[in-house]
């Protein structure tokens, strides 16, 4: 059964071209060791019925990719090969699709007793026409792409009912990426989670007539489906780590949350080569220094590839003359871990440029591998200093992003065009623009006025993808895409971006001028650039004095309502102080007269108390007076003759006219009874049997 398997797994892996003996393992696995329906999982389905045996498609021909590429771009290095080893690489390549051929063909007489061509066709073909233009509805909605993979652009046109996977065969078809390879980026991102299933349908996806997609080829060393397994679940667990230097290995036991600087680190510590001095094979697209193991979507247990890259400089002269390439045949006898650690044979960049030239290091101004953009913008800057001399341009120390924000995010009058100077250390025209043209005394000024300079270097692809990446994210994927079809025989390049008032607070890119240009030319690009942009502005700067202006007579209104609104709060507060005063001082008066009040009845209450029993008027030796009020009424009581004289003040007293308050005046004589004695009685003062006393006011 064993070597029934490893005969399958031989087969599998010949006819799909699928390297990792991991995937192809869990293919057959997850069919239970069934070639056909492992075959069906991973091969495209074609749109019309197959005529004979199941055949690999064949990649692309060098001619037709050119033709089918919109800007004519071919992988790096590619027209520079020398012939011998192109030839060589199509040889093999020729050799190589034979036997598989062959191969196919006996295997297909092989299983054609055990599966019916009928239930293989129902497996390899499509229930939807794909091709639009024979579609026998001619009402049908097509939806175009434009798939940008490997510097090519490819056209596909699909029906609006065709679903994601259809689409993905025949991304396939033209680009020999197998569908469980593929990410495409680019979705509308209100839809991007739908446009992960296989089934979804594309006129579901909320697309535009045409479309621009990215497609990734997540390589075999990197790729998993990491939709069926969270990154919140890999992150806690355990990535064994297998990294093969040039002369030893290493393994290393990871939790999933480590990030590639985490791993670098180790790496430093343990084999003492610095993390710029690093180059790392094996790890998927998309991937950078903060990215967590987990996140990178690579296995539990991985393979890398480590070598350092600290004696290129030294190596690169013999590196320049040594300028054939072989191409390495794989025996099927090898082993599974050497077949593992192979580059992927359909990577023929790789194949072509083993071992990249190095320039000269007075080539490059940033080191390969860079960290970070600030210290790659300060590198820059003192190495073009340092290989161009005085007079130089004035470069912005910093991060693409500070450099923006210095000239495009400030007001118009203050706004600048941002000047991004893209430099290549293996360009012919580096040395005549930089010694040249970058050093005349009107390019300097015309830079220091007009722009923020910001410089960049290409020379190698991880600084270069780094700044691709950075510029997507400050300025825009289009000012990405643009800076990346630059051509290597046009750099040095100066891209010029700015924001006018349609883009809000969007930069787009106005200009790019290339390095094959004369002085007066390169001035007048410069220049004119500048005065479109400032024509632009024009209105923006209107707008923002008539802004200032509204702003202004606002602000004086505002502070004479101010002004108004805090004289009536003071004269409200002055007048609440007041009622406040008048208040409390009604209350104590109120007190005070109430208090007054109580007193006079108190001592109206004792006197009438104190006062003696009336007599009658049979009784003998009584006295009867009358006593005539302020008012003119009388008040009338009887007493005994010996009562006192107090006794006649306590009953006027008992009617409320206070002793205090008034005066007791006789009539004859006249005499003031409130200030005689109050002990002697009535009989003594002779006010018997009967007479009248007037009440008068102190």
């Amino acid at each position: 059964m064993s070597e029934n398997k490893e005969e399958t797994l031989a087969s599998f892996q010949n006819i799909t071209g699928i390297d990792d003996v991991g995937e192809a393992f869990s293919h057959l696995e997850a069919v239970n060791w069934n070639l056909m329906d492992a075959l069906s999982r991973v091969m495209p389905h074609d749109d019309a019925p197959l005529a004979g045996p199941v055949q690999q498609p064949e990649p692309p021909a060098r001619s037709s990719l050119a033709m089918e590429s919109t800007n004519g771009f071919l992988p790096p290095g590619y027209d520079e090969l020398p012939g011998p080893s192109n030839a060589g690489f199509f040889a093999a390549l020729e050799n190589r699709n034979q036997n598989l051929t062959m191969h196919q063909a006996h295997l297909h007489q092989q299983q054609q007793q055990r599966f019916p061509t009928s239930q293989l066709l129902a497996q390899l073909t499509s229930s939807i026409n794909l091709d639009p233009v024979s579609s026998h509805n001619n009402n049908q909605n097509v939806i175009a792409f434009n798939i940008h993979f490997n510097q090519q652009l490819y056209r596909i046109r699909l029906p609006s009912e065709a679903t994601v996977e259809q689409l993905k065969r025949k991304i396939f078809d033209v680009t020999s990426v197998p569908v469980c390879r593929q990410a495409i980026r680019g979705w509308p991102p209100s839809k991007a989670s739908e446009a992960q299933q296989p089934e979804a349908r594309i006129g579901n996806l909320d697309l535009a007539p045409e479309n621009e997609l990215i497609l990734v080829d997540l390589t075999d060393d990197g790729f998993m489906d990491t939709e069926q397994d969270e990154v919140t679940q890999r992150s806690d667990k355990i990535f064994t780590i297998h990294i093969q230097f040039e002369s030893e290995s290493l393994t290393l036991s990871l939790p999933g949350r480590t990030t590639m600087q985490a791993l670098k680190m180790n790496v430093f510590d343990i084999k003492s080569i610095p993390v710029r001095h690093q180059e790392w094979t094996g790890w998927p697209s998309g991937c950078d220094n903060e990215t967590t193991l987990a996140q990178s979507g690579i296995e539990l247990s991985h393979r890398f590839a480590v070598r350092s890259t600290a004696g290129a400089a030294q190596n690169s002269t013999s590196s320049q003359h040594n300028s054939t390439f072989e191409v390495v045949n794989v025996d099927s006898e090898s082993s599974a871990d050497e077949f593992e650690d192979a580059t992927d044979f359909n990577n023929a960049e790789y194949i072509f440029t083993d071992s990249p030239p190095t320039q000269p290091l007075n080539r490059h101004l940033i080191p390969n591998n860079t960290d970070d953009e600030t210290s790659g913008s300060t590198q820059f800057v003192e190495n073009y200093k340092s290989l161009y001399g005085e007079p130089c341009p004035e470069f912005f120390v910093g991060s693409l992003e500070s450099a923006k924000q210095l000239a495009c995010l400030k007001s118009a009058k203050e706004r600048k065009l941002l000047a991004i100077y893209l430099h290549h250390g293996k360009s012919i025209l580096t040395n005549v623009f930089c010694d040249q043209l970058m050093k005349h005394e009107s390019i300097i000024q015309t830079f220091k006025e007009k722009f923020v300079l910001f410089g960049w270097d290409l020379t190698y692809e991880s600084n270069k993808d780094m700044f691709l990446s950075s510029l997507t994210a400050c300025i825009s994927s289009n000012a990405s895409l643009t800076a990346r079809n630059i051509k290597l025989d046009k750099l040095p390049a100066i891209m010029l971006v700015g924001k006018s008032r349609q883009l809000g607070s969007n930069c787009e890119v106005l200009s790019v001028i290339q390095g094959n240009i004369g002085l007066d030319d390169l001035l007048t690009r410069l220049i004119e650039t500048c005065e479109m942009f400032e024509e632009q502005l024009q209105v923006e700067i209107r707008q923002e004095d008539e802004r200032a202006a509204r702003d202004q007579v606002k602000a004086e209104q505002d502070m004479a309502y101010e002004a108004t609104l805090q004289a009536d709060m003071a004269k409200d507060a002055a007048k609440r102080q007041k009622e406040a005063a008048q208040l409390a001082e009604r209350k104590r008066l109120e007190s005070e007269r109430a208090e007054e009040d109580a007193r006079r009845e108190s001592i109206r209450l004792v006197a009438q108390q104190s006062l003696p029993q009336e007599p009658s008027e049979l009784e003998a030796g009584i006295s009867k007076i009358r006593v005539r009020k302020p008012t003119g009424d009388f008040l009338e009581r009887r007493f005994y003759t010996h009562n006192s004289l107090q006794d006649l003040l306590n009953f006027v007293t008992a009617h409320g006219f206070l002793i205090e308050e008034y005066k007791l005046i006789s009539s004859w004589p006249r005499r003031d009874l409130t200030a005689i004695e109050g002990s002697q009685t009535l009989e003594t003062l002779k006010l018997f049997p009967q007479e009248t006393v007037i009440l008068e006011e102190r």
